[in-house]
């Protein structure tokens, strides 16, 4: 390990997790500004960013202190880097930790790539949502105590519905099975951060993260 998060070692994994200095900025809770700073070693991010700045690069802490890029392309490795895998005749979910060969009901499945959802940005209760917009998979998380409670205004009937939520994070994966006329909400116990997953039966996979611990 040449030092405690250089300049390079941030650098290098932002571009390799093809992210802005502006996305990480706002994934971390920071200005671009500061990352550009990280970057040019003109300064260092507090020890208390080390947690969110892992997660937002898709390593662990360890891997991020040890400033080894080559540790992380092992994809196996790497739970917020790991797949979905929906069977779109029973809805089974598969949750791999890299790309594999995976089939169910005699289909062979495709791992689902996820697109982002922003978090809290849902539709008014009177407002038509159109399907598959992105008010219609906006995902709502709030942390309650020690929970993460997750929201979408979204369908649930047997046609057009929300099939599984999941939290995943380096320390794991918890997945809520949701079905029709159910309220499309789920309950995670929050630790640290991660990536919530929400799965529409007809358009796929959103994502969004999990806030910030506030200090």
């Amino acid at each position: 390990m040449s030092g405690y998060l250089t300049a390079s070692t941030i650098k290098s994994l932002r571009e390799h997790r093809g992210l802005t200095q502006r996305a990480l900025a706002d994934a971390v809770g920071v200005t671009d500004k500061a990352v550009s700073k990280w970057e040019s070693g003109r300064g260092l991010p507090d020890i208390s960013l080390v947690e969110p700045l892992a997660a937002a690069l898709g390593i662990s802490v360890a891997e991020l202190l040890t400033g080894d890029v080559r540790q992380n392309a092992n994809r196996a490795g790497n739970l917020l880097r790991a797949r979905f895998y929906v069977c779109p005749i029973c809805g089974n979910v598969v949750y791999a930790l890299g790309e594999g060969s995976f089939s169910c009901c005699g289909v062979q499945l495709l791992p689902c790539e996820a697109e982002p959802a922003e978090p809290g940005k849902m539709a008014a209760p009177t407002e038509e949502l159109e399907p598959g917009s992105a008010g219609c998979h906006a995902i709502s998380v709030e942390r309650i105590e020690d929970e993460w409670y997750v929201t979408l205004d979204h369908p649930m009937r047997k046609d057009h519905f929300i099939s599984f939520i999941a939290y995943v994070s380096t320390g794991g994966v918890a997945i809520q099975k949701l079905y029709p006329e159910q309220e499309a909400a789920a309950r995670f116990r929050a630790g640290m951060s991660g990536v919530i997953y929400a799965y529409c039966n007809r358009h796929g996979l959103f994502s969004a993260r999990t806030p910030r611990r506030q200090r």
